[in-house]
């Protein structure tokens, strides 16, 4: 086989992958860290493994199946062209959706965790907003963005409830601060990016004022919801390092923006976050 017959075996596969597997790292993220800190909250109280492990299947079965429903019906730049690739694409579809079904089903029989229902559909109608903002214009995507978060983060409220059998304050408190921590992070990626070339202080101030106001603003509304016990104090220390990263970007200079390494980085940053945040409810 020559070298040419390679090569575009090698970009026909790629691009297959990319048609039907999620390309955003970031919504990976966004996605599993609300679930693990629900999870290990709510495991962590009363060890209800078999609905979680359902919901956890679940779950990335519905994030999963967002892309290639997305080829299919091309609201998206990349999309299923040949009839290949609509097959595959199909396939994929209704693979994720026999799986999800078997494990929704298996969590709805006989009306238990019917609170999945709320939160399902708050999560679909974030959703739905997001794609609508989305097609209104790029001015509006840092909103569309923190619309998708409310639907992506919505799993920890969700695990929490299968893991425990409630759903009560500690729920909505999760979900709460893996809201706040997602638009931190969908906030500081978009500034690196849009601020790429800023060297000083005041050049980056210029670019991301907003974000530097809200990182100001964010430990005193956190103080505010501990002290009316709205959310256990603890819960500020898992705020902390994103903090620090945002505010050390302002004062460091000229830094080459290396998008892969950027998103490792907010990777970490949340998986940081998740742990902190689960072990501070669980010891509050």
């Amino acid at each position: 086989m020559s070298d040419t017959s390679l090569c575009i075996r090698s970009v026909q596969r790629a691009r297959t992958r990319a048609l039907v597997v999620p390309r955003e790292h970031g919504a990976w993220c966004l996605l599993l860290v609300p679930l693990f800190s629900g999870a290990a909250v709510g495991v962590a109280s009363t060890q209800r493994i078999w609905p979680l492990v359902l919901f956890t299947v679940a779950a990335l079965a519905l994030f999963w199946l967002r892309t290639p429903v997305e080829s299919l019906l091309g609201t998206t730049p990349l999309s299923a062209q040949t009839p290949a690739e609509r097959r595959n694409s199909l396939i994929v579809s209704a693979g994720l959706v026999a799986v999800s079904a078997v494990c929704l089903t298996g969590l709805l029989w006989n009306g238990r965790n019917r609170g999945l229902l709320l939160l399902g559909g708050i999560g679909v109608l974030a959703f739905v907003a997001q794609t609508l903002l989305m097609r209104v214009g790029r001015e509006l995507r840092m909103m569309a963005q923190m619309l998708g978060a409310i639907g992506l983060t919505c799993t920890a409220p969700a695990a929490y409830y299968v893991a425990s059998g409630h759903l009560e304050a500690r729920a909505w408190v999760l979900w709460a601060a893996n809201w706040m921590f997602a638009g931190n992070q969908i906030h500081f990626v978009q500034l690196r990016i849009h601020a790429a070339h800023a060297a000083t202080f005041g050049e980056k101030l210029g670019r991301g004022r907003v974000f530097f106001l809200g990182q100001i603003l964010l430990l005193p509304i956190l103080a505010v919801a501990a002290h009316w016990r709205l959310m256990p104090a603890l819960a500020m220390l898992a705020f902390i390092p994103g903090l620090v990263r945002g505010f050390y970007w302002f004062f460091n200079g000229h830094q080459l923006l290396q998008i892969k390494r950027l998103g490792w980085s907010e990777m970490s940053q949340g998986a940081l976050f998740g742990i902190l945040l689960a072990a501070a409810i669980i010891f509050s």
